[in-house]
């Protein structure tokens, strides 16, 4: 379905200060350019991009502006890195007679046998795919039903059917699959590790151990001094008196 939007020719279309006071009267700049004419700077009122944005962010634009009118896609949207409003827009003229090459939404439709019966994940690995086609037959959105997909099963780029556009990805890339649960590995308790709620011997300190230090420095009673060691204090011997 084709939209009609006003837009109003700009000056200084690099000077920050005229951005800023645009974006603030809820005008958004943007750049109309392709079909070997010249560029053209202009704004368009916020609210009324978006609502053409809401319902077919590939929708051929018919743009009324001082420098004419120009019928555009939208080729490109630039963002604010914190509030995601959007700051600018890339315009490109367009041939109702000719194609060109655009990025379409992919839909996920149906209830996933293998995420429903068998516990299995969906990865949706391609939301966009490219394509090549007229403008008046750019589909909205490609639906692919995955009411049948089972787990390992997968739907790639050479099965899907996108209406009289031409897919241009390749065929053999997955959009979508249905991937076994991943099981969570239990550690084996490794050898000799102490119990939980088990309390680790501790070597008492203090008196004890000096007491045991002790005990062990000293002889039992009646036990032989070993050999080659002293037996304990010597007593002084007087010489024996000489005859």
């Amino acid at each position: 379905m084709q939209q009609t939007i006003s837009a109003e020719l700009r000056e200084n279309a690099g000077v920050r200060a005229k951005l800023s006071a645009f974006r603030a009267a809820d005008k958004i700049p943007a750049v109309i350019y392709g079909q070997e004419k010249k560029p053209l700077a202009v704004t368009v009122d916020y609210k009324a991009i978006c609502a053409i944005i809401r319902k077919d962010p590939n929708a051929i634009i018919t743009i009324k502006s001082q420098g004419g009118d120009d019928t555009v896609i939208i080729k490109a949207i630039q963002r604010h890195p914190v509030t995601d409003k959007y700051t600018h827009f890339d315009f490109q003229r367009i041939s109702l007679t000719e194609k060109i090459k655009v990025k379409v939404h992919v839909k996920l439709v149906g209830e996933c046998y293998g995420a429903k019966v068998q516990a299995g994940l969906v990865e949706h690995t391609m939301r966009e795919l490219n394509v090549s086609c007229l403008p008046t037959e750019i589909p909205h959105e490609i639906e692919l039903d995955i009411t049948d997909l089972h787990i390992n099963h997968s739907l790639r780029v050479k099965d899907i059917k996108a209406g009289k556009a031409e897919l241009l990805d390749s065929p053999d890339q997955i959009v979508v699959s249905v991937t076994a649960p991943k099981e969570e590995k239990v550690e084996a308790p490794v050898a000799g590790a102490v119990a939980e709620g088990a309390q680790p011997e501790v070597i008492a300190k203090g008196k004890k151990e000096e007491g045991e230090e002790g005990a062990a420095a000293k002889p039992a009673a009646g036990a032989k001094p070993a050999a080659g060691a002293p037996a304990g204090k010597p007593e002084d011997k007087k010489a024996a008196p000489k005859k």
